[in-house]
Order: structure tokens, then C-alpha cells, then sequence
């Protein structure tokens, strides 16, 4: 069988990493037509055309001490996947978020001579900056999402660059409303919140909770409105429902299997792990409240060696650059906080209309070609890797 024009190894991390994988997949191919991915990749992945040789929530794993029980697992794929690249001799190789697996890979097929790019830029410039050296030795090239980054990165010697967000490209400017609605059974002038409790095992096992008991809780002061839960997988699905029904007033929730961008165009206001999708809220221009809740070691560990360096961890907030969307951390997360802080915005006229602005602005200024910005600047590395010019 004759060499594809362009081979490309790849690496992706659970379900925003799949979608950003299948849009740069997209991309590829309509540059160079002749392709060949393969590597982990979930189901958008692999209906885009990449060979998945393991699915890429074997790396939906968060947090510093959570990680610990599958780092044998991890360390062993890893060492799979270096044997397996290093025989396949792709043109290039992509790690899609997942730093803490990804770029140790990257280092060591660099030092291999397959050049690396890492696709979503590590944000160390909000914890563990001291990462920066170690991702600038394992990658040619680092692909920022958020304006800020690339700057930081190339102060810090590390060749970077903003491609823009593939979602703000995805998501239009003016969201369907009326047609979501529809499309899910919902009233057209109905109050809807959606329920986002993210997309790992873990973060939606310490979330589902609080998200239903806030759900009930503005059930109670608003019984008209109407909630719908999309869920990321099978098994998100089955940790949300337990937690719902471990509630004495059960409120009415439609849980979905998947179609989060439809809930958010859906709804009026959500209740968001942080994340993607406070990005995704965000470019749906929805009222948002955002939650983040680790265990309790990785926040120890966190606090103590005072490795946090940003004061707000959604990306609302840091692409703002100011405390606008409500945020609530560990012990703060509970079901009365949740719901007052949302139901207190959706009633604020002025509030509402200072988001739409502001929210919109900072989609046009996402909004770059992203997934086609990204696959120009993988053929040019993959390109200068061929003539032996990567430094």
C-alpha cells in the first residue's frame, strides 16, 4: 500500500479533545486530501477517519492525588503508545489537551525525530508555571485556543501560537433558541436551566449532586421552569440519575444523551462544571454558574505548595479578566448556593444584557478559522520535519 501524503499520530483526551480532533481531522483532509491518522481518538475521531488504537476516555482523568490510581495504567499505555509511534513513523505528531500525558509523549518522540505539536496550550500560566520548560523541550510547536496564551508561551522561549477556538466557529454568533427548544420538547417562552456536570467520571460523580439539589432548590421558587441534563456518556448518565433520585422532592429534569450545544441554546441559564463548557455557555451567551470541585488531596496540595496563580479558574472570567460569572470551589459548591447565584442573575435585566455584549464580543475575537488555522500550522511542521529543519 502506497504512504499516505500525510500521516499524522494523534493523541486525544476525552470528549473536548475528540471534537477538537475531529474538526482538525476535517481540516487536514481538505489540505492535503491523502491522509492517515491514528492513535487514541473517540467516536467523532474515528467517524472523521482516524484508526483508534485505544479510545480517548482511557485519559479522562483529572486532578493531582486522583490520578494516582490509574497511573500505573497510564505510565503502560504510554510506553505502548511511544513503541507503536516510534514503528509507525507518522509525520507528525498531535497531542489534543491532556498535558500530563500528553507532553511527556511528545517529549519522548521528539527525541525520536517525529516533530510534536501539542493542540490546546497547557495552562501554565495559571498553575505549576515551572511546566513551561519541560513542555518547550517536548514540543515544536504549542496551538493556543485563548488569546492570552500565546504571548505568555513565546516570553517564555516556547514557539507558540493563537489559532482561535474551533467552537466559536462552530457555534453561531446568534444561537437558535426557538429551534432548540423544538428539537427537545421545550415551550418556546418557557424558563429553562440546563445542567452540565461535566464530562469525566470523576467531576460528574462530585457534582451531580449539588446540580440536582440546586435544580430542586429553584424548582421550589420557580415551578414553572423546566431542566434538561445533557450527558456526556452511558455511564455520566447513570451517576447523574443516582444522584437525582437520592433526592426527597425529585424535580423534573430531561436527561439527554448528549447534544450539549442544544441545551445551551436551549436554556436561559446553566449550572457548569469549568471547563469547555463554560466556554461553550459562553459562546451560546447564556447566564452561567460555574462549579469546580476536586479531591480533597489535590486541593490540599494545591493550596500548600501554593501552585495557583490566577484568581478565577473558568474561562469566562479569565478571558474577561474580571470576577463576572459566579464561580464556587469545593466546599462553597452546594445546592442553595448553586441555584440562588443563577436564579439572582436570570432575574436581572441589566446583568443579562451586559453578558449578551460582552459575551459576543469575546466571540468574534475566537472566531479565527480555528480548525483550518490549526491544520496550516501542523503541514508547516510536519513539512519542515521532512526537511530536517525543526530545531
Amino acid at each position: 500500500m502506497a504512504r499516505a501524503q500525510l500521516r499524522v499520530g494523534i493523541v486525544a483526551g476525552e470528549s473536548s479533545g475528540d471534537q477538537l480532533g475531529a474538526a482538525l481531522i476535517a481540516a487536514l483532509r481538505e489540505r492535503v486530501g491523502d491522509l492517515q491518522c491514528f492513535g487514541v481518538a473517540g467516536p467523532k475521531m474515528q467517524a472523521a477517519g482516524c484508526e483508534a488504537w485505544e479510545d480517548a476516555e482511557t485519559l479522562a482523568v483529572m486532578g493531582l492525588t486522583e490520578v494516582l490510581p490509574h497511573l500505573p495504567r497510564l505510565m503502560r499505555l504510554r510506553a505502548t503508545l511511544t513503541r507503536r509511534f516510534v514503528a509507525a513513523r507518522p509525520d507528525v505528531f498531535i497531542g489534543i489537551d491532556a498535558p500530563a500525558f500528553n507532553v511527556g509523549l511528545a517529549k519522548r518522540l521528539r527525541a525520536r525525530g517525529i516533530p510534536t505539536v501539542q493542540y490546546v496550550a497547557p495552562q501554565v500560566w495559571a498553575w505549576r508555571q515551572s511546566r513551561v520548560r519541560k513542555i518547550g523541550r517536548a514540543c515544536d510547536l504549542v496551538l493556543c485556543l485563548l488569546p492570552f496564551e500565546a504571548g505568555f508561551y513565546s516570553r517564555q522561549g516556547v514557539e507558540a501560537e493563537f489559532v482561535g477556538h474551533p467552537l466559536a466557529d462552530q457555534i453561531p454568533l446568534e444561537v437558535d433558541r426557538r429551534g432548540a427548544r423544538a428539537e427537545l420538547g421545550l415551550a418556546p417562552e418557557q424558563l429553562v436551566v440546563a445542567l452540565l456536570p461535566g464530562s469525566r467520571l470523576g467531576e460528574v460523580e462530585r457534582l451531580s449532586a449539588d446540580f440536582a439539589a440546586a435544580a430542586a432548590w429553584i424548582a421550589r421558587r420557580a415551578p414553572d421552569v423546566r431542566f434538561v441534563a445533557p450527558m456526556a456518556s452511558a455511564r455520566t448518565r447513570e451517576i447523574f440519575l443516582r444522584k437525582l433520585s437520592q433526592l426527597e422532592d425529585i424535580p423534573d429534569v430531561i436527561v439527554i444523551d448528549g447534544q450539549a450545544q442544544t441545551a445551551l441554546a436551549a436554556c436561559d441559564g446553566a449550572l457548569v462544571a469549568s471547563g469547555t463548557a463554560t466556554l461553550e455557555t459562553l459562546l451560546s451567551r447564556r447566564v452561567m454558574v460555574v462549579a469546580y470541585r476536586l479531591g480533597a488531596l489535590t486541593t490540599y496540595a494545591l493550596r500548600r505548595l501554593r501552585l495557583v496563580t490566577v484568581p478565577y479558574f473558568s474561562q469566562p472570567n479569565l478571558l474577561l479578566g474580571r470576577a463576572f460569572v459566579p464561580e464556587f470551589f469545593q466546599q462553597q459548591v452546594s445546592g442553595a448556593a448553586l441555584g440562588a447565584a443563577l436564579l439572582e442573575r436570570l432575574e436581572d435585566a441589566d446583568y443579562r444584557r451586559t453578558l449578551s455584549v460582552e459575551f459576543e464580543r469575546i466571540h468574534r475575537e475566537l472566531r479565527r478559522g480555528g480548525a483550518g488555522r490549526a491544520a496550516d500550522a501542523v503541514v508547516r511542521v510536519a513539512r519542515l520535519g521532512a526537511r530536517g529543519e525543526m530545531a
